[in-house]
């Protein structure tokens, strides 16, 4: 087995062998058998051990034997114990997804804290085909499909080359010590409900089911690549991202795409979008404007020709309905950033015409200046008119999209409109000839 382990690492670039991998370790026969071989292959690494206290003295005496194992290969041995049930029933989550949720966390922590390249799990093939029934069952697009990949975001998986008869096998020839977990028999986790009842029937059916099976999900995987290789260029014509964090899709491409619902979830699946709102989506593809969608990270707006998608701020998060400036203020950051600086009118002086940066008259500045979101039955004179404007017929003209007019913020000097921030200041405030001091004022987000 050592072999085809060392040739599973090299051929899928997972590590090099001086790079430090930190080994989580339960003490079952599959974390146990993935240390033996770390240790005969001469890598470097270091133990973690997680005492997740489910299992009373179970758990305390794994915890012991698996430091006992540390300490004779003469590695580094890391140990964490976890309020794995009281941390469960405080975010109303089960207790498997509180104990992976927590693991994951301290490893994070060990890897940036203790300079290892990774952390490694020893899940292997058996695991692969749990994991896919696991996410049929639940529901899941083709990346729920692919198993378990060999290595993703600081995380390995170097035994993803073996199936768990082939690791007992070489556990018990090579005589490696290993500690049974007792909740693995019990048949109330769905996990071992797939392993102990439903994959030995299907092995029936199938004497080569196992092998069967992974092929499969190693086709999938591919079919995965080749689908993400063309929807990469599909993003390039359909979606556009501007500095403000602004996503937009265009309708009009969105519409040359068949099956559309399948596109559109692919596409709006990395906002969080499950399938049955994208299916929503779609079927609201021609319809008017105005309508919103909202994933558990982003909301999604009909804008005429466009989809408009914004990430939600943190809950409760609402800006001050107003904040007033004075004329000692050089800067503010918060809802928006705004930089103030005063300096004198000359012949030589250029005025911006960077949409970000406003240049007042300062005479005509009225302190405290004060800073708000635009509200129905706003008006304001923009510069190079004469005529009081509606801020709304003003967004219609200069075809604001939904989410720019929900972000439009407002410079108030007295009760007058000075600068709708990053567009058109009020023609009142512009610079003449007979101004000699200058307001500048740019906006930094």
């Amino acid at each position: 087995m050592l072999e085809p382990f060392k040739l599973y690492v090299e051929s899928h670039h997972l590590f090099r062998p001086d790079e430090p991998i930190l080994l989580a370790i339960s003490g079952g026969v599959d974390s146990m058998v993935m240390a033996e071989l770390f240790h005969r292959a001469g890598f470097a690494f270091a133990i973690a051990h997680c005492n997740f206290g489910l299992r009373g003295s179970e758990s305390n005496q794994d915890e012991a034997f698996v430091a006992g194992i540390a300490e004779t290969y003469g590695v580094r041995f890391f140990l964490k114990h976890f309020k794995t049930r009281e941390y469960a029933g405080f975010n109303k989550v089960s207790v498997q997804m509180a104990a992976r949720t927590l693991r994951y966390e301290w490893f994070d922590e060990l890897i940036l804290n203790e300079g290892f390249k990774a952390i490694a799990t020893a899940h292997h093939l058996d695991d692969q085909i749990e994991t896919f029934f696991i996410n049929v069952l639940r529901g899941t697009g083709i990346s729920g499909l692919h198993g378990i990949m060999p290595h993703r975001t600081r995380v390995v998986h170097p035994m993803m080359f073996a199936f768990r008869r082939e690791i007992e096998e070489f556990a018990g020839d090579e005589a490696i010590a290993y500690r049974e977990d007792s909740s693995n028999r019990s048949s109330k986790y769905v996990r071992n409900k797939i392993r102990h009842d439903l994959v030995p029937l299907l092995g029936e059916i199938n004497p080569e089911f196992r092998k069967t099976i992974t092929t499969t999900i190693d086709q999938i995987r591919e079919t995965e690549i080749l689908l993400q290789n063309h929807l990469n260029d599909i993003r390039s014509k359909v979606i556009t991202f501007d500095n403000n964090e602004v996503i937009s899709l265009n309708i009009s491409e969105l519409l040359r795409l068949q099956p559309k619902e399948a596109y559109l979830y692919e596409l709006l699946q990395p906002f969080d979008f499950n399938r049955s709102v994208t299916d929503e989506i779609a079927a609201g593809l021609e319809d008017i404007s105005g309508k919103q969608y909202f994933s558990a990270s982003h909301r999604l707006v009909k804008d005429r020709e466009l989809l408009l998608i914004n990430p939600l701020g943190p809950a409760g998060s609402q800006p001050a309905a107003e904040i007033e400036i004075d004329d000692k203020v050089s800067e503010i950051r918060k809802p928006i950033q705004l930089r103030f600086s005063l300096f004198e009118n000359n012949t030589e002086m250029t005025v911006s015409k960077n949409g970000s940066i406003a240049m007042l008259d300062a005479s005509k500045i009225i302190w405290p200046l004060r800073l708000r979101k635009w509200k129905e039955g706003d008006t304001f004179v923009p510069f190079g008119m004469n005529n009081n404007k509606k801020l709304s017929d003003f967004f219609i003209d200069n075809k604001f999209s939904i989410v720019e007019k929900e972000n439009a913020w407002l410079l108030i000097s007295n009760n007058d409109i000075a600068w709708l921030v990053g567009h058109r200041i009020g023609n009142g405030y512009r610079i003449g000839p007979d101004t000699k001091t200058i307001l500048k004022i740019e906006w930094l987000d």
